[in-house]
């Protein structure tokens, strides 16, 4: 699934990332050479990263 349109971020690189240790959406971008653009993806991705935290 599609989390950032601007950026074509995918909700399986979002995971990903937070593998890596990203702890929040700006970090999780960060990981994958990207910046929030609109910022209406923001809530989304925190959501996954919240998910794939409680995983881990």
């Amino acid at each position: 699934m599609v989390v950032c349109i601007c950026n074509a971020i995918r909700e399986t690189e979002v995971r990903d990332a937070v593998r890596k240790g990203a702890t929040c959406p700006r970090s999780a971008y960060e990981t994958l050479g990207r910046r929030p653009r609109c910022g209406q993806c923001l809530p989304f991705a925190r959501e996954i990263i919240e998910d794939e935290a409680t995983v881990a």
